[in-house]
């Protein structure tokens, strides 16, 4: 190996991830069981609902692509020593199939930590055709960290997907069940957003549906067809030379956003292509963004100190 690729080995291969604040099961007894978290005999979180159907441990696929998530499924909280009062609940990506923890969960949460954000990784639980599974975690979630924001100096609560994980965080954006579950802001990083065939991310939408797909699904899940007046603003992030999940899907929600006068930012980078996540060269050895990486951090920390004032 010649000295400048070592050069820029060592830094990746020396980072630690961050360690969480506290890591929780939020289904402690099973998807058997359809009980969800009690502290001090409050009910916090609900439980399960229907099961996904996957049994067995957790996988790793290597680089913490964390997959077969059933009964395991649980959350990993990090807090600031000086919070600004922000939280953002994060959904890894993985086209529904694994959470891709690394780039798209720890490296946003230790991106947060060092500006005061808290962050909540959700190692949600993997579809397997049973469509409402994931969004049910993500609720879940929320209603987890809204029972403590208290405690943690919290009062703002916003939603950031990656690929699938941003198909979930826009579905907890658009399918909320009321003010505890809907987001205050919404970050979407080269989301999925519709199921149409051809525009969507085949993977993700197989996972999500099952092998039989109706149409009633994929409008159920075509969420630039579920933003309403109510959906939270959003900023979206993405590739123009995005070859897995089209830039027509961002477009869509964008579009959608400005027919119910949502606000938001629409951000599509010149090249990265797709996966991207907060991987840079000192953690993981390789940045897709290259020199848009400091313009991406920079648009992203205005948006969200504008969502504090």
């Amino acid at each position: 190996m010649g000295a400048l690729a070592a050069l820029f080995l060592l830094p990746a291969a020396a980072f630690e991830l961050p360690k969480p604040t506290a890591t929780v099961r939020l289904y402690p007894q099973g998807q058997g069981v359809d009980v969800g978290l009690v502290n001090e005999g409050r009910v916090v979180t609900l439980g399960p609902g229907e099961s996904n159907g996957l049994t067995g441990e957790v996988t790793d696929r290597g680089g913490h692509r964390y997959g077969n998530i059933g009964d395991d499924a649980w959350l990993e909280i990090f807090l600031p020593e000086e919070p600004n009062g922000q939280m953002i609940v994060i959904c890894p990506g993985g086209g529904y199939s694994y959470c891709s923890y690394e780039g798209e969960g720890a490296l946003v949460a230790d991106w947060c930590l060092k500006r005061g954000i808290a962050a909540c990784v959700v190692l949600y639980r993997m579809p397997n055709g049973h469509s409402g599974v994931p969004l049910r975690d993500v609720q879940n979630a929320f209603r987890f960290c809204r029972a403590h924001a208290a405690d943690w100096r919290v009062w703002q609560i916003g939603v950031m997907g990656f690929s699938a994980g941003g198909h979930l965080a826009a579905s907890a954006s658009t399918l909320f069940v009321d003010e505890v579950t809907r987001p205050d802001f919404s970050v979407l990083v080269y989301p999925v957003i519709t199921l149409e065939e051809f525009t969507t991310h085949a993977g993700t939408r197989a996972n999500l549906l099952g092998p039989r797909v109706m149409r009633e699904q994929v409008e159920a899940w075509s969420l630039d067809t579920r933003v309403s007046s109510q959906t939270p603003p959003a900023i979206l992030l993405l590739s123009a030379d995005d070859r897995a999940v089209p830039p027509e899907n961002s477009i869509r929600y964008f579009r959608a956003m400005q027919r119910y006068h949502v606000p938001g930012e629409l951000h599509i980078f010149s090249s990265g292509g797709h996966g991207w996540g907060f991987g840079t060269v000192e953690t993981t050895g390789r940045d897709a963004l290259g020199d848009q990486r400091a313009n991406f951090s920079q648009t992203l920390e205005r948006w969200l100190a504008a969502r504090l004032k």
